[in-house]
């Protein structure tokens, strides 16, 4: 557990936010040894006890500012009582060579795992500081009910998302996403952060696939899984694979809701066209929890 307080906890800025407010935090992370940012939208519900919580994986390029501008979901959390927290998408300026040369490597792009190849193993722990740190300083320092925990994201998050809540079910109480690199061992995104991240042996890359997770389990989501994806998304052939998840997903006997909506891209038009759906999924099953 973090050994912070809410005193290490920086305070960047705050804003009062459909009657709660929301806030943009910086502090020195322990898993990943350099100052991390994360945002919060903490709902008026709070004044009187803990919430449940949702946390929110970014994709590519992203920060901990982009779903919380963008995403129009804080007021269907305030409606629901949900506290909604986003992290920053990789360490930064951790002072590796090359970190900044590529947006689909290094920086903002940490693939939600922890990486086991030098030098991106020392500060490269993004599964550690969302699955652990993180959540520790949400459902303890903030008011998040840590037995009432969901998580979602889009893209490099909804992989984030899709993996992390099966490695950590005892955390996540349900999960969904937009638009997920659902099978990352098998597209060209994937393979690039998992070399480098994690080695050429592709069977180390096994327990960071959504999909390969999902054909070894039974249903460990028994109340369904909500994916939307939209079919004008120019990156869907070849990087995300839905078709993927799909599959393992009826290997596994898990429920899963996977919507394809014609002329929708990859952008937060789209997810924020469907940010009431995914949020009333989880107030639903959170709420329920």
């Amino acid at each position: 557990m973090s050994s912070l307080k809410l005193e290490d906890l920086e305070l960047l800025s705050e804003h009062r936010c459909f009657d709660g407010v929301q806030r943009y935090y910086q502090h020195n992370a322990e898993t990943v040894g350099l100052p991390m940012r994360f945002s919060v939208f903490i709902p008026q519900q709070a004044q009187e006890g803990r919430v449940p919580v949702l946390f929110y994986l970014a994709g590519l390029t992203c920060t901990e500012e982009t779903f919380m501008i963008k995403g129009g979901a804080q007021r269907i959390a305030a409606q629901h009582g949900l506290m909604l927290v986003a992290p920053d998408t990789s360490p930064r300026g951790a002072g590796i060579a090359g970190e900044d040369d590529s947006w689909d490597f290094g920086t903002g792009a940490g693939f939600y795992l922890d990486a086991t190849q030098e030098p991106w193993s020392r500060h490269y722990r993004m599964e550690s500081y969302v699955a652990d740190e993180l959540f520790d300083i949400v459902t303890t320092i903030l008011p998040g009910l840590a037995a009432c925990a969901g998580i979602f994201g889009h893209s490099m998050g909804g992989h984030g998302a899709l993996v992390l809540a099966q490695k950590h079910s005892d955390k996540f109480q349900s999960v969904s996403a937009f638009a997920p690199i659902a099978a990352p061992t098998r597209c060209p995104w994937g393979e690039k952060a998992f070399t480098g991240y994690l080695g050429p042996d592709r069977q180390a890359w096994s327990d960071h696939d959504a999909s390969l997770l999902m054909e070894k389990s039974q249903n460990p989501f028994p109340r369904g899984i909500l994916i939307d994806q939209g079919m004008a998304d120019g990156f869907l052939a070849e990087q995300l694979h839905p078709e993927a998840f799909e599959a393992a997903c009826a290997h596994a006997g898990q429920p899963l809701i996977l919507r394809r909506h014609d002329g929708y891209d990859h952008g937060y038009y789209f997810i924020s066209t469907f940010m009431q759906d995914h949020i009333d999924f989880h107030a639903e099953r959170l709420r329920g929890g």
